[in-house]
């Protein structure tokens, strides 16, 4: 069904709104709040809410109101037909599969992918925020990451089932229970969403921040800088989704499985369990591992 153009504008600005304010998943967003500041009534704002919950941006819950479950992209650079993702999307696809050298300019892939400077300009802030490359002083970008190949990648995972378990041993482990809301949030909106292939990113950062959150929870520096290391390290290869919805979904359930017992305070089950689900999806990348 198509976007009402008003309600599409206006979940734009409702982005923009949240990318200024730095507001966090998790957080609840006021409705008559968001029309003032707009300037416009709270049927307009509704409808541009609803088309975000679409997405898998926001929900609704009962008695609670509208919950921010995942950041949307600005719209500054979006492209007739294609979803704000799909071009950094596209980009670390074709980096991974050795189609982009180390340096690149906005005028190489302005080239490459027929899109104005702006586009392209917008897709590199994106994977600049998420670590992927870095302007280089004067000209050009560089990728921070190599392309990994499958040896690369069986080692990761060996790593993490060594390392991510033992976090959830630590003597020193407190899980805080606004982190712990927050995922779940965010993992049944996955469940919910309808998944499409610029959905992967957004997957991605949920799966880092889970992984990445249970270290920093360990309350030791060491485990939290490994992981943060291991999700930088594997963002281009695990952006370029190739498992399908059903995957997603056992995905989603493992972690909640694991955050279920965390928060029961079964932590060496929880242990048991996390080792299993880095085996399950080490297993998973061998079969079906990107060129």
């Amino acid at each position: 069904m198509a976007v009402n153009p008003l309600h599409q504008a206006l979940a734009d600005r409702i982005a923009h709104l949240i990318h200024e304010d730095a507001t966090a998943p998790g957080s609840h967003l006021n409705e008559n709040r968001l029309a003032e500041r707009l300037g416009v009534s709270r049927t307009p704002v509704r409808a541009a809410l609803d088309h975000l919950a679409t997405q898998g941006f926001v929900r609704r819950e009962a008695h609670r109101g509208v919950v921010l479950m995942a950041t949307p992209p600005r719209a500054d650079a979006r492209e007739p037909g294609m979803d704000d993702d799909a071009l950094p999307l596209r980009i670390a696809r074709d980096r991974q599969q050795h189609q982009l050298a180390d340096y690149v300019s906005e005028q190489d892939l302005m080239k490459k992918y027929k899109l104005p400077r702006l586009a392209i300009k917008r897709a590199l802030e994106r994977l600049s925020e998420l670590g992927v490359v870095e302007r280089k002083l004067g000209y050009g970008w560089r990728f921070l990451l190599d392309a990994w190949d499958a040896s690369i990648r069986e080692e990761s995972y060996r790593f993490r089932m060594t390392v991510e378990p033992a976090a959830l041993r630590e003597p020193g482990f407190v899980l805080s229970e606004d982190w712990a809301r927050m995922m779940r949030l965010r993992h049944e909106a996955f469940l919910d969403m309808p998944w499409t292939e610029a959905s992967s990113i957004a997957f991605f950062e949920t799966n880092a921040a889970f992984h990445e959150g249970l270290a920093a929870a360990s309350g030791n520096r060491f485990f939290a800088a490994a992981i943060q290391r291991q999700n930088r390290l594997r963002r281009l290869s695990n952006y370029d989704w190739r498992h399908g919805r059903e995957r997603v979904k056992v995905n989603s359930h493992e972690h909640l499985e694991i955050l279920a017992r965390l928060q029961s305070g079964d932590n060496e089950l929880a242990a048991l369990l996390m080792h299993r689900h880095l085996e399950s999806a080490r297993t998973l990348r061998v079969r079906a591992a990107p060129l």
